[in-house]
């Protein structure tokens, strides 16, 4: 088959090269003229393990273009943003690309939208826009959502590994879709219809987001009782129905972040999932009064950030909590200094190690990237002024920092911070 994929980022272009790799005819289309010629110059615009042997392998079936061609698939993987003053889903991208396809649009083809959206979504917005073609949704041609399942830094693995859910506006629709993504899907693929698809994807992260903000909570709770959190969350986890996530200074990514919005955009419930997104966007705040604990006496404070990225050993910055952690210290007075090694885009500049650190007060841990597990305190503790150290991801070996001289704290260890 000929499959056009709209949006090459994070998803559109994994998936892309995964069809391709497959023997399928793909044209990877994008409205980024940079990235297209990027491609097209056999470059990649993002790291991702084994992208680049993907890449080379499904070279000979891809090609990028900015201009959508007439294809057997249609397959829509661009960004949906979250409105921040609505706390609602911004579908221009997905509305542009729908505008971009319907005149290509021919008998028997299938469109699939791989954007995660609000339910209602491919029945309300897209297919009015298909049907400007003349031809009739579920009857002239095939309409399904199939929403991603995949993780940075595990990305191409999880697509090709995981379960999918595809869900039609026919059964036939959503069949037709099966044989397709079943060339490269080894996971099971369950089938149903759209709205259900949308509304699974978004409740995915919308209970690891509740789950996040019951353990930040938690963490809150422990401190006030001299309990570590971390050791509770390991013991807790050792009955067969429990299973807690961890803390942690935010929440972050493209996913959890956004999805618990888009599920009550168009509701009048979801108390619940407003709290949560309420308390993990607010842990910066308390991560940042801990540090303000530790700091106190100290005159025009340096905070050294380690790591941007929203999660470990990924370059993806997208809605970080460094980042309002980074804005909320600004505003306090606080001098701010960023290190990390992955990511290599960010609203700040990142240093290397010895400049971040150098006449710094306080290094504070904002994302567990491995690399940061192997540092050697002594050698950071030289360039420092005062040695303290506040880990909210508990990752560092805590006894070798203070060895070397550092006043550790760890969010939620009310037992052992010192």
């Amino acid at each position: 088959m000929k499959i056009s994929v709209l949006g090459l980022g994070y998803i559109g272009l994994p998936t892309a090269l995964l069809f391709a790799a497959s023997g399928h005819e793909v044209v990877g289309v994008d409205i980024d003229k940079r990235k297209v010629e990027l491609l097209n110059s056999g470059k990649l615009p993002f790291q991702e393990p084994g992208l680049e042997e993907l890449f080379e392998k499904a070279k000979n079936n891809f090609r990028v273009s900015t201009e959508v061609e007439e294809s057997d698939v249609f397959l829509i993987a661009v960004p949906t943003p979250l409105d921040f003053h609505t706390k609602a889903a911004d579908l221009k991208y997905v509305k542009s690309a729908a505008e971009m396809i319907w005149s290509h649009l021919r008998k028997d083809n299938l469109v699939i939208l791989e954007s995660t959206v609000p339910p209602k979504t491919t029945e309300r917005l897209l297919i009015p826009i298909l049907e400007k073609s003349g031809l009739k949704a579920g009857i002239d041609f095939y309409l399904v959502h199939c929403p991603e399942r995949a993780i940075p830094g595990k990305t191409i693995h999880e697509m090709v590994h995981n379960d999918r859910i595809i869900g039609g506006i026919t059964p036939e629709s959503a069949q037709r879709a099966k044989e397709l993504y079943s060339s490269f899907v080894k996971g099971e693929i369950y089938l149903t219809d759209a709205t259900t698809a949308e509304f699974v994807k978004l409740i995915e992260n919308t209970y690891r987001d509740v789950n996040i903000a019951l353990v930040n909570e938690l963490a809150k709770i422990a401190e006030e009782y001299g309990i570590n959190i971390w050791e509770a969350i390991e013991l807790a986890n050792k009955h067969p129905r429990v299973n807690f996530h961890k803390p942690g200074p935010g929440v972050g990514g493209h996913c959890i972040a956004i999805d618990p919005w888009f599920v009550i955009q168009d509701s009048s419930e979801g108390k619940i999932i407003a709290l949560a997104r309420h308390v993990n966007d607010t842990m910066p705040n308390y991560t940042l009064r801990k540090v303000r604990e530790m700091l106190n006496g100290i005159k025009n404070p340096t905070i050294t950030v380690f790591g941007v990225a929203y999660k470990g050993n990924v370059d993806d910055a997208r809605e970080t909590p460094a980042l309002r952690f980074i804005k909320l210290a600004e505003n306090e007075g606080f001098n701010i200094k960023v290190y990390d090694p992955i990511v290599k885009d960010f609203e700040y500049p990142i240093l290397s190690l010895e400049d971040a650190v150098k006449n710094s007060d306080c290094i504070v841990v904002i994302t567990d990237h491995d690399v940061f597990k192997f540092l050697d305190p002594n050698e950071i503790g030289k360039f420092m002024r005062n040695r303290c150290v506040f880990d909210a991801r508990n990752i560092l070996d805590h006894e070798k920092w203070k060895k070397a001289g550092f006043r550790v704290r760890v969010l939620g260890d009310g037992k052992n911070n010192i």
